[in-house]
C-alpha cells in the first residue's frame, strides 16, 4: 500500500485553510487559556479530517477530468497510485471517525454535518452553477470560523465574519481565474463551470471584492474592543492583498493559496508580521 499516496489524497497542504477555526479564540484574547486552546486544536483536527473526506470525494468524482489537467493528473487517483476502492474505503473510515469524535458536541457536529452536506451538493451539482460555486467555497470558510466559535463558546465580531466572507471570495475568484489561464481552451473540458466564466468577468467581480476586504478590515480595527492600536495592522493587510494580486497577475500562482502561504517568502514574512502584531496588540494590551 502506498502510504504516501494515502496521505496525499487527504491533501494535508490544504489544511492550512482550517486555521480559520482559531479566529474567535485569537481575537478574543483568550488564546493563552490552555483548556480553550486544547478544545480549539481538537476542532481544528476534526475540520481537517472533515475537509479531507470532501477532497477525497472530489477526486473520486473528478478523476477522469483531472487526467486532463497538467498538474492534477499527478494526484494519487488520476495517476493510478490509489484505486477507487481504496479511496472510497478511506473516505468512509475518516467520516466514521469524525462522527464518533464530534457527535457529543451537538452544535459542532451540526456545523461539520452542514459542511459535509453542502460540499457533497457542491461536488455533484452546485459546482456547475455559476457564482453559486464560489459562494459555496466562501460559506465553507465561514463555517470554519463558526466551528471555532461554538466549540469554545466564544462569540466573534460580525466584522471578522464579513472579512472572512470577502477574503475567501477573493481567493475563490482568483482560483477560477488561475484555472482559466492555466487550461486556456481546455478549461471547459476540465471543469464545466469554467465555460460560464471569463477573465474579464472575474476581474469585474474582483474590483468589488478586493477593496471591500480592506474596508471591512479597517472598520473592524476602528471598532475593535481590544485596542485602537489594531489600526496599525492595516498596512500588513494592504500589502498582503497587493502581493497576492502581483503573484496572480505576474506568476499565475493564485490558484493554490496554500502554495503562496508556504512558498512565497515576502508574503509569508508579511503574514508572520501581521500575526505577531495582532498578538502583541491584543495580549499585551497596547
Amino acid at each position: 500500500m502506498d502510504l504516501k499516496a494515502l496521505i496525499q489524497i487527504m491533501r494535508p497542504k490544504q489544511w492550512i485553510k482550517n486555521a480559520f477555526v482559531f479566529a474567535a479564540l485569537v481575537f478574543s484574547g483568550k488564546f493563552v487559556e490552555i483548556p480553550l486552546l486544547i478544545i480549539n486544536i481538537k476542532t481544528f483536527i476534526l475540520f481537517c479530517l472533515t475537509s479531507s473526506t470532501i477532497y477525497i470525494l472530489n477526486d473520486l468524482v473528478d478523476v477522469e477530468k483531472d487526467k486532463l489537467h497538467p498538474e492534477k493528473r499527478n494526484r494519487p487517483l488520476p495517476s493510478g497510485r490509489i484505486s477507487k476502492k481504496t479511496a472510497i474505503t478511506l473516505d468512509i473510515l475518516i467520516f466514521v471517525i469524525v462522527v464518533l469524535l464530534s457527535i457529543k458536541d451537538t452544535k459542532l457536529f451540526f456545523i461539520l454535518l452542514t459542511y459535509l452536506v453542502l460540499n457533497v451538493l457542491y461536488s455533484f451539482k452546485l459546482k456547475n452553477v455559476v457564482i453559486i460555486d464560489v459562494m459555496i467555497i466562501t460559506f465553507g470558510f465561514v463555517l470554519r470560523v463558526e466551528a471555532g466559535s461554538v466549540s469554545t463558546n466564544i462569540p466573534i465580531s460580525p466584522w471578522l465574519i464579513l472579512c472572512t466572507i470577502l477574503l475567501s471570495l477573493f481567493l475563490a475568484l482568483n482560483k477560477r481565474k488561475s484555472e482559466l489561464i492555466t487550461l486556456k481552451n481546455k478549461s471547459g473540458s476540465h471543469r464545466k463551470i469554467l465555460e460560464e466564466y471569463s477573465i474579464e468577468f472575474i476581474d469585474s467581480m474582483l474590483t468589488i471584492v478586493t477593496p471591500s476586504i480592506l474596508m471591512a478590515y479597517c472598520l473592524y480595527t476602528f471598532s475593535s474592543v481590544q485596542s485602537k492600536s489594531m489600526m496599525l495592522t492595516i498596512p500588513f493587510v494592504l500589502y498582503g492583498i497587493f502581493r497576492y494580486q502581483y503573484l496572480m497577475y505576474k506568476k499565475n500562482i493564485g490558484g493554490k493559496p496554500e502554495d503562496i502561504f508556504t512558498k512565497d517568502i515576502p508574503f509569508l514574512i508579511n503574514i508572520v508580521l501581521w500575526i505577531i502584531s495582532v498578538l502583541v496588540i491584543i495580549y499585551f494590551k497596547l
